[in-house]
C-alpha cells in the first residue's frame, strides 16, 4: 500500500489506543534497513512507523554530503515507491531533533510538506519529533506550540519529549538521574500549553527511566506507573472520564526492557515505541556471521581471487535484512500490534 495518508495515520493511532497496542517505530539509515523494516511489518501483519534520525538523514544524503533535508526527501521518495508493494500501512517519521537542528531539519521539511498540501498532495512525512528535553520546560513547550501550529496546518502529527531520556543518541548525551522521570506537574504544563488535540494532534514522550542505547539490567529503573499518574493528573484537571488516556504516549529508549515493562507502558497509553539499538544489532549480526563463515571468499587471501558470490553485497545484505525483519516481528508481538493491520 502507499505510505499512510494523514487520515490513515490518525486511524492507526486511534486503533492502537482503543485496542491497547503500540506500533514499533523502526529507525533506518539505508535502503536495506528500510526494506528490512517493511518486510518485518508485513510478516507480522502489522501497520508501522519507519523513522530517521538527524544522523540517519545525513547518512542517507551521502556520507560526504551530510545534508539532512536532502537525505530526508530522498528517503521519503524511495519509501513511498517501495512501500506500495507491501500489504500494510506505513507512516514516515523524523526522530529526535534538538533545538540547534530545527532550522536545518524539521522546519525545512515542514515547509516542503506545507507546499505539497497546498497543491493537494500528502505531506512528505506523517509526523516529526521536536526534542526539547535539553532546554527548560517552558521553552520546550513554547517551541512545541509554534511547531504544533505549523504541523497541524500541514496535516502532520507533532511528537514532543517532556523529561529526559538518558544515554546517547546521535551525539546527544543525557545523564542518568532523576530528570529521567517526568512529573504529573510536567504533564499538566504540557496540556495547558498544547491542549489535548483541539489545536493539532501530538504524541508525547513522557520519560519513566528510559535510556537510549545498550545498558545492563539494573542500571536504570523503569517506572511505567509514571505514565498512569500523568494520564490521571490530566483526567482530574480537565474533568475527563475516569480511566481515559488523554495523552498519545511514546516509549523511547526501550532496549533491554522486559515484556512486562513494555506491556505496562502500553496499558497506560503508549501507542508508539522506538526501536533502534536492537534492530541495528539484528541487522549487523548476520552480516558478521557471513564474513566469518566466508572469510576466504570475501577476502582475497594469500593471493587468491576470493569468491564474488560471497563478497557481493547482496549476499550478506539479504541475511542482514532477514535478521532485522525477524526482530521487527518480535517487536510487533511484544507490543501487541501483530495481526492488527487496518488492511486486514
Amino acid at each position: 500500500m502507499p505510505i499512510a495518508t494523514p487520515e490513515i495515520y490518525a486511524e492507526m493511532l486511534d486503533a492502537a489506543k482503543a485496542k491497547s497496542f503500540a506500533y514499533p517505530a523502526i529507525n533506518v539509515s539505508s535502503s536495506q534497513t528500510l526494506n528490512a523494516a517493511l518486510k518485518g511489518f508485513a510478516d507480522a501483519g502489522s501497520d508501522g512507523i519507519i523513522q530517521i534520525s538527524t544522523g540517519g538523514a545525513e547518512y542517507l544524503s551521502g556520507p560526504s554530503v551530510k545534508d539532512m533535508v536532502t537525505g530526508s526527501v530522498a528517503f521519503a521518495a524511495y519509501a513511498a515507491e517501495v512501500a506500495k508493494n507491501y500489504p500494510v500501512n506505513i507512516a514516515l517519521h523524523t526522530d529526535h531533533c534538538p533545538k540547534d537542528k530545527l532550522d536545518g531539519f524539521v522546519r525545512p521539511l515542514l515547509a516542503i510538506s506545507a507546499e505539497r498540501v497546498a497543491r493537494g498532495e500528502a505531506p512528505l512525512f506523517q509526523s516529526h519529533m521536536w526534542d526539547g528535553s535539553a532546554v527548560p520546560l517552558e521553552e520546550n513547550l513554547q517551541i512545541a506550540e509554534e511547531l504544533l501550529a505549523a504541523c497541524a496546518a500541514a496535516k502532520i502529527v507533532l511528537e514532543i519529549e517532556v523529561g529526559v531520556v538518558g544515554g546517547e543518541e546521535d551525539g546527544v548525551v543525557a545523564e542518568i538521574d532523576e530528570k529521567l522521570y517526568t512529573t504529573p506537574e510536567d504533564a499538566l504544563a504540557t496540556v495547558r500549553a498544547l491542549g489535548v488535540g483541539e489545536r493539532g494532534r501530538y504524541l508525547t514522550a513522557l520519560t519513566f527511566g528510559n535510556v537510549h542505547g545498550v545498558y545492563k539490567p539494573g542500571n536504570v529503573k523503569l517506572r511505567p506507573e509514571i505514565l498512569k499518574q500523568a494520564q490521571e493528573a490530566v483526567v482530574a484537571e480537565l474533568g475527563l472520564a475516569a480511566g481515559s488516556s488523554p495523552f498519545d504516549l511514546v516509549f523511547h529508549g526501550g532496549s533491554g526492557s522486559t515484556p512486562e515493562e513494555i506491556a505496562a507502558a502500553v496499558d497506560y497509553g503508549v501507542v508508539k515505541m522506538n526501536v533502534d539499538t536492537d534492530t541495528q544489532y539484528a541487522f549487523t549480526r548476520p552480516a558478521a556471521a557471513h564474513m566469518f563463515a566466508n572469510y576466504d571468499g570475501v577476502l582475497k587471501v594469500d593471493g587468491e581471487v576470493g569468491n564474488k558470490k560471497a563478497y557481493d553485497p547482496r549476499a550478506w545484505g539479504k541475511a542482514a535484512e532477514a535478521g532485522m525483519a525477524a526482530r521487527i516481528v518480535e517487536a510487533c508481538e511484544n507490543l501487541r500490534s501483530a495481526g492488527t493491520s487496518l488492511k486486514g
